[in-house]
C-alpha cells in the first residue's frame, strides 16, 4: 500500500474558505498517471497538483497538474499554491525578501518569485508564457446564448476571442456586473457549438464593473471539458485576461507601459478571490505577463493507494 501525504490550501485569498481550493500531493517514483488522475477525481477539486523532484538540479520541483478529467500542461493556482506550501512548510528554504525559483511543468520551465517578509510568505508570483491570440468567435448571439443572456448584454466594443498562455480560454466581454450575475451556463449550447474546438472549450466571461474599488475586472470561468462547472479563481486564464485587456486598450498603462490589474472572481460561488496581474507592453507588443496572489493552508491528510 502506498501512503501519500497531501496539504489542502485556498489559493488567491488570505482568508480560509475563500479563493480556489487546491490539494498538493507528494509525488513518488512509481506513481502512475492513472493513479494521479484517480486521486484528482477522488478529491474532486478543480485541480490537484503532484510535486516531484526536478529533472534539472538547478530547478526547485517538478509539478504535474490534474483536474478531475484531465492533466494540464500549466495552471496558475496550482503553481501559486504549491510554491506557497513548499515555502511556508520549509520544504524549500527561503530568505527574507524575494526568492527566485524555477518550477518544471508540462509547458516547460516556469519562473516563480516567493516574497517573504518577517518570516511569513506574503505573495507568490509566477511568470506565464506571453499569451497567443486566437481567432474571434463571430456569432455573438450564440456566445450570449451560452450564458443565457441576450446579445445586447455583450460589450459592443470588444471581441469574443480566444487567448492562451498554454491553456486556451474564450473570453466573452459583458457590459455590466448585473449581466454577469445573471449567467446561467447552457451545457447544451456548449456541447453543440464550443466543445469540439480546443480554443473554445474553456469559457471566461468578464466585465470592468467590479464589486471592490481596488479591482479592475470581475470574471467568471466555466470549463465542462475539465470537469469544472465553475472555477472560483483561474490563474491560467488571468495572464491571457490581462493581455486581452491591454491588447484591446480596455485599461490604461502605468509608467513605462506597465499595466497593473486586479481581477476579482468567485463572488457568485461565495469564494471571493483576488488575482494580481502585471502586463508589460502595449497593443501588438506585449512582452511579459505575470500573475500573483496569496494562499492559506486549511488542512492536511494522507491518501492510501
Amino acid at each position: 500500500m502506498k501512503t501519500l501525504n497531501y496539504t489542502l490550501a485556498d489559493v488567491f485569498t488570505d482568508t480560509p474558505f475563500g479563493g480556489n481550493q487546491l490539494a498538493v500531493v507528494e509525488g513518488r517514483n512509481g506513481l502512475t498517471r492513472e493513479e494521479m488522475q484517480n486521486i484528482a477525481q477522488e478529491l474532486n477539486l478543480s485541480e490537484t497538483v503532484f510535486v516531484f523532484p526536478p529533472a534539472k538540479e538547478a530547478n526547485v520541483r517538478k509539478l504535474r497538474i490534474f483536474t478531475p478529467q484531465m492533466e494540464l500542461p500549466m495552471a496558475g493556482h496550482p503553481t501559486i499554491g504549491a510554491a506557497y506550501i513548499l515555502a511556508s512548510s520549509g520544504a524549500v528554504p527561503t530568505e527574507e525578501g524575494w526568492n527566485e525559483w524555477v518550477l518544471e511543468e508540462g509547458i516547460g520551465e516556469v519562473p516563480v518569485t516567493v516574497h517573504k517578509e518577517r518570516g511569513r510568505i506574503l505573495k507568490v508570483e509566477m511568470k506565464q508564457p506571453v499569451p497567443i491570440f486566437g481567432e474571434e468567435f463571430l456569432d455573438r448571439k450564440i456566445a450570449a446564448g451560452l450564458l443565457s443572456l441576450a446579445a445586447d448584454d455583450l460589450h459592443p466594443d470588444f471581441p469574443v476571442q480566444s487567448v492562451s498562455s498554454g491553456v486556451p480560454f474564450l473570453f466573452i466581454p459583458l457590459r455590466s456586473l448585473q449581466a454577469i450575475q445573471r449567467i446561467h451556463f447552457r451545457l447544451d449550447v456548449w456541447e453543440r457549438y464550443f466543445s469540439e474546438n480546443p480554443d473554445t472549450q474553456h469559457i471566461f466571461t468578464f466585465t470592468t464593473e467590479t464589486e471592490n474599488r481596488d479591482a479592475s475586472v470581475h470574471g467568471r470561468m466555466f470549463a465542462p471539458a475539465m470537469g469544472i462547472a465553475e472555477d472560483p479563481a483561474t490563474g491560467a486564464a488571468s495572464g491571457p485576461l490581462g493581455a486581452y485587456l491591454v491588447e484591446h486598450q480596455i485599461l490604461h498603462a502605468h509608467e513605462n507601459g506597465i499595466h497593473v490589474i486586479r481581477s476579482e472572481q468567485g463572488y457568485e460561488m461565495k469564494r471571493p478571490s483576488a488575482i494580481d496581474i502585471k502586463v508589460i507592453g502595449h497593443t501588438g507588443a506585449i512582452s511579459e505577463v505575470k500573475i500573483a496572489g496569496n494562499s492559506v493552508i486549511v488542512g492536511k491528510g494522507q491518501l492510501f493507494l
